[in-house]
C-alpha cells in the first residue's frame, strides 16, 4: 500500500523479454555456426575430407582399447562426441541439420531449456570430431555460452511469459561473469605476453593488414595515420580491461559497458571476418539490459509476467555446485593461462588445483580466452601449385585468403571459411620452421582429386583431368599497397618470395 507522499520503493528488475531475446539471438547465432560449418563438412572431415572423423573416432576406440577390454563410459569423458557411435559421413550431416532445425526451434522459444541441451551436445560432438577446424576462441565462447544458457532458460514447452519462472539472477551474473571474463583476459593477455607493441600503442598499426582474412576495408583502415591507431589501441584497452568492470555496477551504469562493448564489436566486424564471434558477443551483452529498457508494450507484458510466475526453487541446487565449479574454472583459466608468463604456483598448490582440469576441460565448456595476445607484424602466406611435368606449375586459388594481388579483400561473415583461417596459422607455423601435420594431408586430397576438398577452394587447375603428380608450397610476404600503386595499376597487394620448398611428389594415380 502506498502513503500519500512517500515513494514508492523501487521495483525490482526483471529479466523476461531480455531472456526471450537473448534466446532467440543464440539461436541466430547456433543456426549461422552450423550453417556454416554444414557447407564445408565434407571437405574438412568427412571420409574424403583432410582430417577424416571416422579415423580419428577408430583410433580413439583403438586407444581406449574397446576391442578388448569392452570400453565403457570413460572414454565419452576423455573424447565427449555423440560421432563415437558412427563417423560417417551421414551422421556428420545428421548432426548439421538437426543443429539447424534446433536452432530455428529456439528462435521460436519452444521447449527452449531442452532444446539448448541439443545445440550444446551436438555443436560440442562436431567440434570434438573436427579439431583444429573448430578449435577458435569463438567456438569456445559459443559453447560455453551455449551451456550457461540452458540454466537461464524456462523449463516450459511453448512461449508464454505466464508460464515462465523469472530468470535465476544466478544463471544472469554468470553469464556476465562470462562476458567479464572473456573480456578482461582478451585485454589482460595483450599486455602481459610481453608484445611490445601493445604498450607502445603501435599493435593495430599491423592488424589490418596482418590479420587472418582481412577485408576491403582493412586496406583503408590500414593507411589512417599512426595517431589514430595509438589512440585505437587506448580505446581497445580501455574497453577490454577497465570497462568491465562497470558490469557489476546496478541500472544505467552498465549501459557504459553495453555501449562501448557494442561499439568495440561494431568496430571489429566492419574490419575484417571473424565469423559469429561479433554477433555472439554482441548476444551476451544483452544481459546487461533489464526489461525497463524495452519497448513500453514489452515492459507491460514482462510486469504483467512478473506478478504471476511460477517461482521453482529446485534450480538453487543446481546453480549452487555449478556456481562452485565454475568459479574453480575461472581461476584455473587465469592462472594456467592469462597470467601464465607471471605466475608460477608451487608444486603442490599446482598439483592440487590443475589436477582435475583436464577431466572439466575435455567438455570446452569453461574455457580461458585471449584474442591477439602477440601481434603478428609480417604476413606470409602460403602458395600452393601443382604440376604434372615439374616444368609448368599451375596455382590453387583459395576462396577468401590473399591470393592473387589485384583481387580485392572481400567480407564473408558470419560465415566462417574453416580452412582459409587455418590457412593463416599454418603460414606462420611455415615461417617459424614448422609444418601443421594437417597441411601435409590437405596437399595428399588435392594430389588426389578429392571433390570435398575441391569445393573448399576457389579454383582446383587440374578439375576435369589427371591430377598432378607434384605440388609445392612457396612461402610469400604480403603487404598492402600504397594509394598510388593501386591508382596505378589496380592492386592490393605486394607480395615477396619468402622461400620455395622442394616439391611433394605424388606420381601417377
Amino acid at each position: 500500500m502506498d502513503f500519500p507522499g512517500r515513494t514508492p520503493p523501487p521495483r525490482k528488475p526483471t529479466y523476461f523479454v531480455t531472456r526471450r531475446v537473448f534466446l532467440a539471438l543464440l539461436g541466430v547465432v547456433y543456426l549461422i555456426a552450423f550453417a556454416s560449418l554444414w557447407s564445408q563438412i565434407d571437405g574438412l572431415v568427412g571420409s574424403e575430407g583432410i582430417l577424416p572423423a571416422a579415423e580419428f573416432i577408430e583410433q580413439v576406440h583403438r586407444a581406449a582399447g574397446e576391442g578388448e577390454a569392452g570400453g565403457g563410459w570413460p572414454v565419452y569423458f576423455q573424447v565427449p562426441t555423440i560421432c563415437l557411435l558412427s563417423a560417417s559421413d551421414s551422421m556428420l550431416h545428421a548432426l548439421c541439420a538437426v543443429g539447424c532445425v534446433l536452432s530455428l526451434v529456439l528462435v521460436a522459444g519452444v521447449a527452449p531449456m531442452a532444446t539448448l541441451v541439443l545445440l550444446w551436445a551436438i555443436y560440442l560432438s562436431l567440434a570434438v570430431v573436427c579439431r583444429v577446424f573448430l578449435s577458435f576462441q569463438w567456438d569456445a565462447l559459443l559453447l560455453e555460452t551455449g551451456f550457461l544458457a540452458i540454466f537461464l532458460a524456462p523449463a516450459t514447452l511453448l512461449p508464454r511469459f505466464s508460464r515462465e519462472s523469472p530468470p535465476p539472477a544466478a544463471a544472469i551474473w554468470l553469464l556476465r561473469l562470462l562476458l567479464f571474463k572473456f573480456m578482461v583476459a582478451s585485454g589482460v593477455v595483450k599486455l602481459t605476453y610481453g608484445d611490445p607493441s601493445w604498450w607502445d600503442g603501435t599493435a593495430l598499426s599491423f592488424h589490418y593488414e596482418t590479420q587472418p582474412i582481412p577485408a576491403w576495408t582493412s586496406w583503408y583502415v590500414h593507411h589512417l595515420p599512426l595517431w589514430f591507431h595509438k589512440i585505437s589501441v587506448w580505446l581497445t584497452l580501455a574497453i577490454e580491461i577497465v570497462v568491465p568492470v562497470l558490469i557489476f555496477f546496478p541500472g544505467r551504469v552498465r549501459l557504459v559497458p553495453l555501449a562501448a562493448f557494442f561499439a568495440l564489436m561494431v568496430a571489429v566486424a566492419v574490419t575484417g571476418n571473424y565469423g559469429f564471434f561479433n554477433l555472439l558477443t554482441l548476444v551476451l551483452c544483452l544481459l546487461l539490459v533489464d526489461d525497463s529498457r524495452w519497448p513500453r508494450r514489452l515492459r507491460q507484458m514482462a510486469r504483467d509476467a512478473g506478478a504471476v510466475a511460477p517461482r521453482r526453487r529446485w534450480r538453487i541446487a543446481v546453480f549452487a555446485p555449478l556456481a562452485c565449479l565454475y568459479g574453480y574454472m575461472l581461476l584455473v583459466g587465469v592462472l594456467v593461462d592469462t597470467m601464465r608468463p607471471q605466475v608460477t604456483l608451487p608444486e603442490s598448490l599446482g598439483n592440487v588445483l590443475l589436477k582435475p582440469y583436464p577431466h572439466v576441460a575435455a567438455f570446452r565448456t569453461i574455457n580461458s580466452y585471449g584474442l591477439f595476445r602477440v601481434m603478428t607484424k609480417t604476413r606470409p602466406e602460403i602458395t600452393i601449385e601443382g604440376s604434372r611435368d615439374g616444368r609448368q606449375w599451375e596455382t590453387y586459388e583459395f576462396k577468401w585468403k590473399p591470393g592473387d594481388p589485384a583481387r580485392a579483400p572481400a567480407f564473408v561473415q558470419p560465415h566462417m571459411p574453416r580452412l582459409d583461417w587455418q590457412m593463416w596459422f599454418a603460414a606462420l607455423r611455415l615461417d617459424a620452421g614448422g609444418m601443421p601435420p594437417w597441411l601435409a594431408q590437405f596437399l595428399g586430397r588435392l594430389a588426389t582429386g578429392s571433390e570435398p576438398v575441391r569445393a573448399l577452394i576457389e579454383r582446383d587447375p587440374f578439375a576435369g583431368g589427371p591430377p598432378p603428380e607434384m605440388i609445392r608450397l612457396t612461402l610469400h610476404s604480403y603487404r598492402f599497397t600504397d594509394a598510388e600503386t593501386r591508382r596505378r595499376d589496380g592492386t592490393w597487394w605486394r607480395r615477396e618470395v619468402i622461400r620455395q620448398y622442394p616439391p611433394f611428389r605424388f606420381g601417377r594415380r
